[in-house]
């Protein structure tokens, strides 16, 4: 194996394939990225067994990028990444010398390093399904940034830890909870699906894909097993395992009715709240009461070893009623966050049950927060 290559296509596919490998993997193959060169086409895969990651580079220019033997050889990840990272040369040579001598040089620099035989990597298909679902990148991006944050870290319950992806039709509707709070988002699909899906992807693996996700307008390819999902868009598929067992029907959380809606511009509720946090004592709970009254919001919080704080902000209500209610700061300001809008509806149902976050502006998106008892 031996290639010329421009260093940016080279540091670009190793940036994208280096988020699958694992230094503690008990396999010591997988702490390496398979290179596979063929006459125009180079392919990078890396796999940690939770996670498979693999792009191509193709380029007809000979300048950027120059075949001049085919093979394959797995390279140590973490050194490949960082002498591409480091080196200061536009192009980089990469020549297999002794069947598993790699060497790595430019005009000035040159590295040696110890390949691994292709043969001892696991077998790794990335297979297409036969039917797949089509998504643009900046919605599944959109889908994910507004969800993931509401699953859980317990890996007690590793249901939870994931992403529900419901599909009917053209609905998709995607569900993330810790059974505090729950983030829902429903969009409705270009093309309509033949089968039904209800699948749990793990949120950490989700999160690493929109992270080597491209331009918004991509189309991302949705590929589902009964264990695992392919996602594919241009020259990058990344493959993940899926959570086992029966997502919890969240739909019966969400209260069909309210007794009061508050409407209050979002950035200024989230920065009072954010204000008003400051004086919580537990990091974790940071507790915050809420209470209104005609055509005013004023929240507050105390703790005895620090003191005391209370803001207040004009809203607008749907009627006369009132609430005093608590909630956590953290969970709230998380909810807020997730909005793009410039208003947000606060639903009240009682002191006791769920808080709804909803927007005019945006009826694809729905927050939900539970309450803390404060006596």
């Amino acid at each position: 194996m031996k290639l010329t290559i421009k260093k940016e296509l080279l540091l670009e596919a190793l940036n994208k394939v280096s988020k699958a490998i694992s230094t503690k993997n008990l396999i010591p193959v997988l702490a390496g990225i398979k290179f596979e060169l063929k006459k125009k086409k180079l392919t990078l895969t890396a796999s940690d067994n939770d996670i498979t990651i693999q792009t191509s580079i193709e380029v007809d220019n000979e300048e950027d990028f120059k075949v001049d033997r085919e093979g394959s050889i797995i390279i140590q990840g973490k050194y490949i990444l960082d002498i591409v990272r480091k080196l200061p040369d536009d192009y980089i040579n990469i020549e297999v010398v002794d069947d598993l001598k790699i060497l790595i040089y430019t005009e000035k620099s040159e590295f040696n390093l110890n390949g691994i035989n292709e043969s001892e990597y696991p077998n790794i298909g990335l297979e297409e399904g036969k039917k797949k679902i089509d998504i643009k990148a900046g919605v599944f991006r959109s889908i994910v940034n507004q969800t993931a944050f509401a699953s859980s870290n317990e890996e007690s319950k590793p249901i939870l830890t994931g992403i529900n992806f419901n599909i009917v039709g053209d609905v998709l509707e995607c569900n993330s909870t810790d059974s505090y709070r729950l983030a829902r988002k429903v969009v409705k699909l270009d093309k309509s699906s033949e089968d039904s899906y209800n699948i749990v992807i793990p949120s950490h693996n989700i999160l690493e894909f929109v992270k080597i996700l491209g331009d918004d307008e991509e189309i991302v390819e949705l590929h589902i097993f009964s264990n695992k999902i392919l996602f594919k868009t241009g020259n990058l598929k990344f493959e993940s395992r899926l959570i086992n067992g029966t997502y919890p029907n969240t739909s019966n959380l969400l209260p069909d009715d309210s007794f009061l809606i508050v409407s209050t511009d979002l950035e200024e509720f989230y920065n009072v709240i954010d204000r008003v946090s400051i004086l919580t004592s537990d990091k974790e709970k940071n507790i915050v009461t809420l209470e209104t009254n005609e055509d005013s919001l004023i929240l507050r919080s105390s703790s005895a070893e620090i003191g005391r704080v209370e803001e207040k902000m004009t809203i607008k209500k749907n009627n006369s009623e009132n609430i005093k209610i608590s909630f956590s700061a953290k969970y709230m300001m998380e909810a807020l966050k997730s909005f793009s809008t410039k208003t947000v509806d606060i639903h009240f149902v009682g002191e006791i049950k769920p808080i709804l976050i909803k927007s005019s502006e945006d009826e694809t998106l729905t927050q939900l927060v539970l309450p803390i008892r404060t006596y």
